[in-house]
This record gives structure tokens, sequence and C-alpha cells, in this order.
């Protein structure tokens, strides 16, 4: 099965991502800031990444990046209330595969 690391750190729209992937059949691993969701990319290496920008300890954009070090292939999807036109250019320039606001 899929695994999803969905790294956010607000809990509802965490556990709101959660549910219906869930009920989906997903496996599932979550974290609620970007060193976190490092260490679980590094430990689970997920199959899909959903990402936050505004993150505390690191943001997205630096966990993204340091993900695209290492791996080119694993899709990640910026989800965020960050909706001005540079940020989804910063966020695509970084490897992303989609941004969503």
């Amino acid at each position: 099965m899929m695994k999803i690391l969905i790294a956010e750190d607000d809990l509802n729209i965490r556990q709101g991502l959660e549910k219906p992937l869930a009920r989906e059949g997903y496996t599932l691993i979550t974290a609620e800031n970007g060193k976190v969701a490092l260490e679980k990319y590094r430990l689970e290496k997920p199959d899909f990444i959903i990402l936050d920008i505004m993150m505390p300890d690191l943001d997205g954009y630096s966990v993204c990046r340091e993900i695209r070090k290492h791996n080119e292939q694993v899709p990640i999807v910026f989800l965020s209330a960050k909706d001005e036109e540079i940020d989804r250019v910063v966020g695509l320039e970084l490897g992303a595969d989609d941004y969503i606001s």
C-alpha cells in the first residue's frame, strides 16, 4: 500500500487530510514540523509527500530542498495558505510537483 507523509503543523488540517486518506486505505505518516518531517521521510521512505510551507523548526521549502538532494522521484505537493504567485514559483522551482493553496 502507498505510504503518504503529511507534514502539517495545524492539527485540524492534518487530521482533515488523514481521515479521507485512511478511509481509502493509504498508510499515513504524519509530522507536526519540518524537522520531524525530514526524520520520518528518512526512516519511512514514503511514496508521496504533502507539505505545508509555514511550519516550525524547518519550513516546507527547506524540507523539499533537502528531500530533492536525495530523491528526485518522490512526488511532493505543497498544500499552503500562502497563495501568492511567488510562493508557487518558489515551491515549484525547489522541485515540488504541484502547489495547492
